[in-house]
């Protein structure tokens, strides 16, 4: 009788993919599509009274593939759980021994730090138990955030609106958005100035040099009259160089990724959203078919908030740099980077899994965001073995009347790290960086002009998405895996909204904010909330009990839950209403920001007496094709996104391509671009241009066979924009969707 196949469970079918064919014919490799069991969505489904014994129950809509897993599980020798390697995916992991009722010899625990066939088939060679500790910290936060959330939220639709939602993470978040834009309002903005004088030497060459202070000593110039004072005492007074000082500097690389600083990375070059880039980043280390590899994890795991490299990535990214690059470029041994403290250090830092897969090398194998992601990360991680970048460097202090001017100038000597990857900077320096000519000391100079120039101090810049992941980190709110989940559900419950690219904190984010702060200060608290995360690392580690940390937590809660109610008994608050910039245009009052199924609109406020409505009109760069006319963005009752001329039938164009603030050089007409992310070259969408671009050529993918004939049935009429995409409904049909 054949040896019964070993069954490998993981969690999604891409991974089961890739590691089926490394592990060959015997194992057998099944996806759980995520969790299988979890707690009730209609009930809070913990036993408080009890030790806060959990309810599980199997998903509903997973009947089938249970089934299935069971009777695979039944016929295998050994089921090897290769569910992803945190907490998370130890407790799947947890949950389907139990589920499918497999005995502790039976039910062996692996994880994959990446996923190659030298990590997959090492990994499977040594499994493990479960551990318990890892499951038990999971199912702390767990239970303790359907406390907090089944608790709170009730309370909350009572008090002010049905369908809220508050949470231990999310909470403190949303307050730390709200704090923020507290700081900017009482901000009180402060006069300065600057003072740059143009200066040229006797063959003619300027620069020029910005006030430093009297002598050695900065000063700064805080009003006009300052200013006036350094005017009057140098206008006529004589120049001379007072010291020249050469040197070089040198700068390090930055660190490889971790999960936050990918994810602050990523919003800053790749404009992608927290969530987006965790998305992209599993696709990466699932596995991507490779031309002359097969399906290849590329990257290693990326929940991690750990630095720390494995000897043999730090063997082959010396290898690469010294044969790419030149042994100049390697620093003569690897750097290590020291993991900050607090961090779990489960796995390594974010990394190619082969660093000799360069982006260029699997270009055409990735999709556009694949591709801008693991370039990414195989350039900070390639740069972080690299040469530091060497800078020549000149400071001039030049003298008058006591004063001190100063100048200071870097040139690129050798670009190092460089030469591979530079990290973005979230604000942009003010300093003067042009070039200075050779100067000696005591040379003297001729004042051409003085430019003051008022400035005023600026208040702290609203959050953006990378900055409020960077101070969540800071902070120690939340962990790897929960920052990108945490922004998503604050801006999805209206807490926050992004304006441009900064994160504002909403009327209905402050009522419910400043609610939580009266009655619930311990949850809104970040002190709080990092002591929280600490408990769970402590029951991870095996130092404490989860039963005992949710006993404590609970006892405080409840109290103040109790109180709340008192409090609040009889009192509903009102969201107040955002004001539009227009006005009714049946009774004349000043129009409110609502939002319905379908999105934002503009309402009067004084329904039910006046009932008029009007949608809210974003209006595209460029001009209509077809009559001049403005274009506007409009979005279907299903949430289709689409482009129609503000005169709308009467004209009648409509189209999925993006309106763009170019025009065609041989036409004039607006130039468009495809739809999606990413750069997408503009094109002209006039047929009677020599410009014109074709639909087919647009960039749009193709459907398949099955699914071209499907959508042609359903087809309605072509729009006057043309766009009918094979793979895609016409603009108008899903308009009237």
């Amino acid at each position: 009788m054949p040896k019964a196949k070993d069954l490998v469970i993981v969690e999604s079918p891409a991974k089961a993919k890739t590691i089926e064919k490394y592990l060959g014919g015997s194992y057998k490799v099944e996806a759980s599509m995520g969790h299988l069991r979890d707690l009730p969505k209609s009930k809070m489904g913990v036993d408080i009274e009890n030790g806060f014994e959990p309810q599980y129950i199997p998903v509903r809509d997973k009947t089938e593939l249970i089934n299935q897993l069971k009777k695979d599980a039944k016929n295998a020798g050994t089921v090897y759980l290769a569910t992803d390697p945190d907490r998370e995916g130890e407790a799947i992991s947890w949950h389907l021994k139990e589920l499918l009722g497999l005995s502790d010899e039976k039910a062996r625990r692996v994880t994959f730090n990446e996923i190659t066939k030298k990590v997959v088939t090492e990994s499977i060679q040594h499994p493990r138990s479960i551990d318990l500790d890892l499951v038990d910290a999971q199912q702390a936060r767990r239970i303790l955030d359907r406390i907090v959330g089944y608790k709170l939220s009730p309370l909350l639709w009572r008090k002010v609106r049905t369908g809220l939602s508050a949470g231990r993470v999310q909470s403190v978040a949303t307050r730390m958005v709200l704090d923020r834009e507290e700081e900017i309002k009482s901000f009180v903005k402060e006069e300065y100035w600057l003072l740059d004088a143009l200066l040229t030497r006797e063959d003619g060459g300027s620069f020029t040099a910005r006030f430093h202070g009297r002598g050695e000593k900065k000063q700064e110039l805080k009003s006009r009259e300052d200013v006036d004072r350094v005017i009057e005492a140098v206008q006529d007074a004589e120049f001379s160089v007072s010291s020249v000082k050469r040197g070089r500097k040198q700068r390090s690389p930055a660190p490889p990724f971790i999960t936050s600083t990918l994810q602050q990375e990523a919003s800053r070059r790749l404009n992608m959203t927290p969530r987006r880039t965790m998305s992209i980043a599993q696709q990466l280390y699932e596995g991507v078919d490779v031309t002359g590899y097969g399906s290849v994890g590329l990257i290693t795991y990326m929940r991690t908030d750990s630095l720390r490299l494995s000897d043999e990535a730090l063997a082959a990214a010396k290898d690469f740099i010294v044969r790419q690059y030149g042994s100049a470029f390697y620093p003569g041994q690897p750097r290590r980077f020291k993991t900050k403290a607090g961090a779990q250090d489960a796995h390594e830092a974010i990394r190619p899994t082969n660093v000799n897969l360069t982006p260029e090398a699997v270009r055409k194998d990735l999709t556009q965001e694949q591709y801008r992601l693991y370039r990414l990360i195989w350039g900070r991680f390639t740069a972080s073995q690299m040469s530091n970048a060497e800078y020549d460097n000149v400071s001039v202090d030049v003298l008058s009347a006591g004063y001190t001017f100063r100048a200071n100038y870097s040139e690129l000597r050798f670009p190092g790290f460089s030469a591979v990857y530079e990290e973005a900077k979230d604000e942009e320096s003010s300093e003067i960086a042009n070039p200075l000519p050779s100067l000696t000391e005591g040379e003297r100079l001729w004042l051409e002009k003085l430019m003051p120039n008022q400035q005023f101090t600026q208040p702290p810049a609203r959050y953006t998405e990378a900055t409020l992941i960077r101070a969540m980190e800071e902070k120690g709110i939340g962990r790897p895996s929960t920052y990108a989940p945490t922004i998503s559900t604050i801006t999805a419950h209206d807490y926050v909204i992004k304006e441009g690219k900064y994160l504002a904190p909403t009327p209905l984010g402050e009522v419910v904010t400043n609610l939580m702060k009266e009655h619930f200060s311990d949850i809104v608290d970040l002190k709080f909330t990092n002591h929280m995360e600490e408990r769970l690392d402590e029951i991870e580690s095996g130092k404490a009990d989860w039963r005992e940390v949710l006993g404590e937590f609970y006892e405080g809660f409840d109290k103040e839950m109790q109180q709340a109610e008192k409090a609040m008994d009889g009192v509903h608050i009102k969201v107040p209403d955002v004001l539009s910039d227009e006005y009714c245009e049946v009774c004349g009052r000043q129009m409110v920001v609502k939002k319905g199924r379908f999105g934002p609109f503009l309402a009067c406020p004084g329904f039910p007496e006046c009932t008029f409505t009007k949608p809210i009109v974003e209006v595209m760069p460029g001009k209509c094709p077809k009559c001049g006319c403005r274009i506007l963005k409009r979005k279907s009752k299903k949430g289709y996104v689409f482009y129609a001329c503000e005169r709308g039938q009467e004209c009648g164009f409509i189209t999925w391509d993006v309106p763009t603030k170019d025009f065609c050089p041989a036409c004039g007409k607006t130039l468009f671009k495809r739809a999606g992310r990413g750069y997408n070259k503009p094109f002209c969408v006039n047929e009677a241009c020599q410009n014109f671009l074709p639909e087919d050529k647009r960039g749009y993918k193709k459907a398949s066979a099955k699914t071209d004939e499907k959508k042609t049935s359903k087809s309605s009429s072509a729009s006057s924009g043309k766009r009918k995409s094979p793979a895609r409904k016409s603009a108008s049909s899903k308009a009237k969707e």
